[in-house]
């Protein structure tokens, strides 16, 4: 194990994950750059000559110099010191899609410029970090794309804000561990199987009993959440003044079983993968459907929210459980 891992481990286990992280002098890090360094010795050499020659501008030159680096040096702490940074919550993608990460910088002082934002491990002037700048006693956002590559919840890799202004001869910076989650759903099967026979749940008896009553059964009923546009009756709401939708179940109403035993494929995973791409299109055909997986069952339902929760308990689910 390398002194950069033993280390990397140390401070995981000394700084707790946080949902927001504040920039203080306790948490930023500051370093002369290669500019920096380079910097220095151009002024020591200066400084030699000007002694070696009793050069009095020498003197004076190399010593403004070295007033400015030190300055530079103040602005560059400056630059991080009060920010506050929030990460918003993440929406869930299917496995292999990019998730973006938005994070928030807070201000409560002057404006500040050039902040970089980048996962540990990458440079500030890699392809995945992003640059900022944050206005006085104001916020900005920056936008960073993480790619799970399996169905799962995956932690946040840990964030680096750092600066170079304002001119580069510091690099100030400050290691963030978020501890927000991205939920990762099973990347459904591409082609996909039709889906499976549709079975009928209707309740025959309260139909036969209408039609003994002598009442009108036309498949209509109220409007429930989840219903598309293409079933709302609008010339009926428009009479009526309320929504009322067509029962697409006519006089029986059909639910799908998505059930773990229909899904015959190779592997677990492969199993998922069918499984999630049957959600997608019960969901696209606005079909009712219920969900049975080994340990858990999702009950019968449509909509944005039964297919969230269906991807959600694929992309959860543990064989071992």
């Amino acid at each position: 194990m390398g002194l950069r891992t033993r280390m990397r481990r140390w401070w995981l286990a000394r700084v707790p994950a946080s949902e927001t992280w504040t920039l203080t002098q306790r948490n930023i890090y500051i370093l002369p750059t290669r500019a920096g360094v380079v910097f220095a010795a151009t002024l020591v050499l200066m400084l030699l000559a000007s002694i070696n020659y009793q050069l009095n501008l020498g003197y004076a030159l190399s010593f403004l110099l070295a007033g400015a680096g030190l300055v530079s040096m103040h602005l560059t702490h400056g630059t991080l010191r009060g920010l506050t940074l929030h990460l918003r919550p993440t929406p869930a993608v299917f496995a292999g899609d990019a998730a973006m990460l938005e994070v928030v910088f807070v201000n409560p002082g002057r404006a500040r410029h050039g902040v970089a934002l980048h996962f540990e491990g990458l440079g500030a002037h890699d392809a995945g970090s992003v640059w900022s700048d944050v206005p006085a006693q104001g916020q900005a956002s920056a936008q960073l794309s993480i790619v799970p590559p399996q169905r799962g919840l995956h932690r946040v890799p840990v964030l680096v804000i750092e600066t170079l202004f304002p001119f580069g001869l510091f690099r100030a910076w400050s290691l963030w561990h978020p501890a927000a989650t991205v939920l990762a759903w099973p990347r459904p099967e591409t082609p996909a199987p039709p889906l499976p026979q549709a079975g009928a749940r209707a309740d025959e008896q309260a139909a036969r009993a209408a039609r003994s009553d002598g009442a009108e059964f036309d498949g209509v009923r109220a409007w429930r959440r989840g219903d598309t546009l293409r079933q709302v009756l609008w010339k009926k709401a428009a009479r009526s003044g309320e929504l009322v939708s067509r029962d697409t179940a006519g006089h029986a109403a059909r639910e799908l079983a998505l059930e773990w035993q229909a899904a015959s494929a190779a592997g677990v995973e492969q199993r998922l993968s069918r499984l999630a791409a049957w959600v997608v299109e019960a969901d696209r055909q606005g079909q009712p459907y219920r969900l049975s997986l080994p340990g858990r069952d999702l009950p019968a339902g449509r909509g944005e929210a039964q297919r969230r929760a269906a991807l959600q308990a694929l992309a959860l689910w543990d064989a071992a459980a």
